[in-house]
């Protein structure tokens, strides 16, 4: 073997020894961890219980924090460490991303500390907690109304924060999802040919989410819902659907003179004068 075969083979060695070391230290130091933690579980060393759930918290490590601060916060209840176990304890559920205790416990710390230095910061969390627990736009939105109206409750309290354009950035969101279920749910009745029930969530649509990036398109079915309504009404209904019909016509024309929906549009208006026409005729 030459001379550099040997060095390399030498290298090979160290750098493995090396990692070997390395991991036997590093099951050294979560052992002693493991170790540390089972017998703060079971101290009633209440100072350093506390102690080292803030140090575990700083670490990141929630979960061993929240573990000791939930075993000594009755311990602790009235006194100066109170509020801080309390303020501990919301972040780590936060921080393990279970967010609806989490905001819980911020609203227990705002009920039970008003007058704290937190207290402005915690009334931010509940709302940002809901937040980030919005469900995708096709589930149930309770939560999402929730976070409008404690961050709405928020800005009321404190409308000089710094945090009111990130605030305002995270209501917008939120009502677009809104505002996107809204849609979901009434062209869904559309696609299903239900256009009694289509104009119904349609113009609540229109009511409840006025600015709607989705506008054009719900007013649009909205016309179309009428329109058909209209078509397939018994007779002495036909009259006023046909007007009902042609006076959407109007409101769209005007806010969308150029709509992509134009020639559908100038069809079923050519067909709604007919009938009124003839209508008159008749009479």
């Amino acid at each position: 073997m030459g001379k550099q075969q040997r060095l390399y083979k030498d290298d090979y060695k160290s750098v493995h020894c090396m990692k070997k070391f390395l991991v036997f230290l590093l099951v050294v130091v979560l052992l002693a961890s493991c170790g540390e933690y089972q017998k703060l579980l079971k101290s009633e060393d209440y100072q350093l219980i506390y102690k080292k759930a803030i140090e575990y918290y700083n670490k990141g490590d929630y979960q061993r924090a929240q573990n000791l601060l939930e075993g000594i916060r009755t311990v602790f209840s009235g006194t100066s460490k109170a509020q801080n176990i309390a303020y501990y304890r919301a972040f780590c559920s936060y921080n393990l991303r279970d967010y609806e205790i989490a905001a819980s416990l911020f609203r227990q710390f705002i009920k039970t500390y008003p007058e704290s230095s937190f207290a402005e910061e915690c009334l931010f969390m509940v709302g940002f907690c809901d937040y980030k627990a919005s469900p995708k736009p096709r589930l149930d939105q309770q939560v999402t109304d929730k976070a409008l109206a404690e961050f709405q409750l928020y800005l009321n309290r404190y409308p000089n924060s710094t945090r009111k354009e990130k605030i305002n950035g995270y209501m917008d969101e939120m009502r677009d999802k809104l505002s996107y279920k809204a849609y979901l749910s009434a062209k869904n009745y559309f696609q299903r040919e239900y256009y009694k029930s289509a104009a119904i969530s349609l113009q609540n649509c229109l009511k409840d989410f006025p600015g709607s990036k989705y506008r054009e398109e719900v007013m649009y079915m909205l016309f179309v819902s009428k329109y058909e309504m209209a078509v397939n009404s018994v007779e002495e209904k036909k009259l006023e659907r046909y007007n009902n019909a042609q006076e959407e016509y109007y409101y769209f024309a005007d806010e969308y003179p150029n709509s992509k929906y134009a020639d559908d549009i100038e069809k079923k208006y050519e067909a709604i004068n007919r009938f009124l026409e003839d209508y008159k005729y008749e009479e």
